[in-house]
């Protein structure tokens, strides 16, 4: 396993879509080997969750996990997922505005909608098909990972930017 080197925006592989992985694909050794990274990676920084365009790699796999994260002190636990080639669609109309970071803007938060319940399909690490729902914090966590595999960074789902601020000024005046 390795920690890789995480894209920051102005990067242009943030902004373009993430290449499929073919399903039969997803047990190769490079694809595991992907997999492998990008958890060492996220647990390295600290992150709720990586994609691997973040890491430089143009390929449709997501990993999250939430348990006792410094950065989201109070985020609810979220079991470690990896998604390949995940679909996100509505389960709710319903959205809330809440802070976001990511680690490819490092030391910035601003406060994004997000839809609060998603359905989601993909396939796992093992190369299975699955689909669950994904709630709340979960829910959030879900889409911002995703949205780097069409190229979405969190300020493009901002309604203005008043909110977007540096971490430090974010923990004394936002947070």
């Amino acid at each position: 396993m390795a920690i890789l080197k995480v894209a920051r925006m102005g990067h242009p592989i943030l902004r373009r879509i993430a290449d499929w992985v073919p399903p039969e694909g997803i047990l190769t050794p490079a694809v595991q080997q992907l997999i492998d990274d990008l958890i060492e990676t996220m647990h390295e920084y600290d992150g709720a969750g990586l994609a691997a365009p973040q890491v430089h790699v143009s390929r449709q796999v997501v990993v999250f996990e939430v348990e006792g994260n410094p950065r989201y002190p109070e985020a609810p636990s979220i079991p470690l997922t990896v998604l390949v080639n995940p679909v996100v669609t509505a389960a709710t109309e319903e959205t809330e505005e809440d802070w976001e970071g990511c680690l490819s803007l490092p030391g910035l938060r601003g406060r994004v909608p997000r839809l609060t319940r998603v359905t989601v399909d993909a396939w796992d690490r093992a190369g299975a098909k699955m689909r669950f729902e994904a709630a709340g914090f979960h829910a959030r966590v879900v889409q911002h990972e995703c949205d780097h595999l069409r190229g979405t960074l969190y300020v493009d789902r901002m309604p203005n930017m008043e909110s977007l601020a540096f971490l430090e000024e974010w923990a004394r005046w936002a947070g």
